[in-house]
């Protein structure tokens, strides 16, 4: 399966169904199942210098209900969910984002949405090593 590695805590909205389009500075011709991966490592920088306070915020109101109350919590350096690529556009031909959608994506003219459907939140994390672009996880095929 192949499988794309995010920071945190974006792959973790990605699995809980909060956030629908990872936007990237690369578009894809990939179509298909994808394994979300949250990266081992923080983002470089933390919650409040790259975040704003309301969206920081309105990310923690998805967290919370998963018994995620602080950063340190998130998974790392495992798969969380699985779901479908179904869709990859520069994100000006992309209607607007709703406002949610928007607070947790990067939609500056130039970059790409991936639109991603059918999204399952995995039970337990999967322990994996991730890597940049997209690629091949040969984890369990009954998810």
């Amino acid at each position: 399966m192949k499988a794309i590695t995010l920071w945190q805590p974006w792959a973790t909205l990605i699995a809980c169904g909060a956030k629908h389009y990872e936007t990237r500075s690369w578009p894809t011709s990939y179509r298909g199942p994808i394994a979300i991966h949250a990266a081992t490592k923080p983002a470089p920088k933390t919650f409040s210098t790259i975040i704003p306070y309301e969206t920081s915020k309105a990310m923690f109101e998805h967290l919370m209900p998963l018994g995620i109350y602080f950063p340190a919590d998130l998974p790392h350096g495992a798969i969380v969910a699985t779901a479908e690529l179904v869709n990859c556009v520069p994100t000006g031909r992309k209607p607007g984002p709703g406002f949610q959608e928007r607070q947790f994506g990067d939609w500056t003219p130039g970059r790409y949405a991936w639109e991603l459907a059918n999204v399952k939140m995995l039970p337990k994390p999967i322990p994996a090593k991730g890597a940049q672009g997209l690629w091949d996880w040969n984890g369990p095929t009954h998810l």
